[in-house]
C-alpha cells in the first residue's frame, strides 16, 4: 500500500504540501522524498521568524497518523563586549572581544576593520594577533600590543554569517575614566547557549518526518520528534602576531 504523506502549518491551518505536490503560493516550500525510503522532508527556503511555528506531518492511514515539529528560527547575532565605547590606557594591549551566538554552524570567518579598512596581521605596525574559538557560540578575539593613540577609532567586527558590530576605542595618556581596560584585565566570558531545539536562519531548512518512525508508538503516548539539537564540536584557530 502507498502510503501519502502531507505537512500541514498549525499556524493557519494550511495544507502545504501532498505527497511531492505543493499547495501554496509561497514558493520557497516543496517537500522532497528520495525513492526507496521513508523520510520525507518539508523543505523551507530563506526562513524568517514568521515561519516559526507547529508543523505537522499527516500519514494516510486508517486512522491517520500525525507527527508534530516545533520549528523555532533564530536570526544570528553578534556582539562586541563593553560597546560602544571603550578607554584603553596607553601603552597597554588592547582587547576586543566579539561573540557570535545563535548560530547553526560556526562562522567560516571573522573580519576585522579598523577605520572601514580591513586589519592586517603581518601589517609594519607589528604587534598585532587574532584569536578565534568556534563552536556553538564563536568568541574572536583582537589583541593589539603597546595601544598608541593611531589606534584610536571605530573597529568592527565582520562575521560571515551575521551581522557586523562596533565599538569606538579611545587610546589615552594620562586620563582615566572609570571604564578604562587596562593591560591584563581578563575578558569576559558569554556562557554558552544549549537549547532544546533551534534552527537559525540560513539558506535551507528542512523539516524531516520518517514513516518508519511513526509506526513505531511512542513509550509517552505522545508524538515521536524526529528532530535533534545541533551541536557543533568546538575548535580553536589562532593568528599568530607579526613583530
Amino acid at each position: 500500500m502507498l502510503l501519502q504523506v502531507s505537512w500541514v502549518r498549525h499556524r493557519d491551518i494550511h495544507l502545504l504540501t501532498v505527497g511531492r505536490y505543493t499547495y501554496t503560493s509561497d514558493q520557497r516550500f516543496r517537500a522532497i522524498h528520495h525513492p526507496h525510503t521513508e523520510d520525507w522532508s518539508l523543505q523551507i527556503k530563506y526562513p524568517q521568524h514568521r515561519d516559526s511555528g507547529i508543523y505537522e506531518c499527516q500519514i494516510s492511514t486508517t486512522p491517520h497518523m500525525s507527527h508534530f515539529v516545533h520549528l523555532n528560527v533564530i536570526e544570528p547575532s553578534t556582539e562586541i563586549i563593553g560597546a560602544p565605547d571603550l578607554y584603553i590606557e596607553s601603552g597597554s594591549t588592547i582587547n576586543l572581544t566579539c561573540v557570535v551566538k545563535d548560530s547553526p554552524e560556526p562562522p567560516a570567518y571573522i573580519f576585522w576593520n579598523h577605520n572601514n579598512a580591513i586589519i592586517s596581521y603581518d601589517s609594519p605596525r607589528g604587534g598585532v594577533s587574532v584569536i578565534t574559538e568556534k563552536g556553538d557560540t564563536t568568541t574572536s578575539f583582537l589583541l593589539i600590543q603597546n595601544a598608541r593613540p593611531s589606534d584610536s577609532g571605530q573597529y568592527t567586527c565582520n562575521p560571515s554569517n551575521a551581522k557586523s558590530k562596533s565599538v569606538t576605542v579611545h587610546v589615552l595618556n594620562g586620563e582615566y575614566p572609570a571604564a578604562m581596560q587596562r593591560a591584563g584585565q581578563p575578558h569576559h566570558r558569554t556562557p554558552l547557549n544549549h537549547p532544546l531545539l533551534v534552527l537559525a536562519s540560513a539558506l535551507v531548512s528542512s523539516l524531516l518526518c520518517s514513516i518508519g518512525m511513526l509506526r513505531l508508538p511512542s513509550p509517552s503516548g505522545f508524538p515521536r520528534n524526529c528532530a535533534t539539537p545541533y551541536f557543533t564540536p568546538r575548535r580553536t584557530e589562532r593568528a599568530l602576531p607579526y613583530r
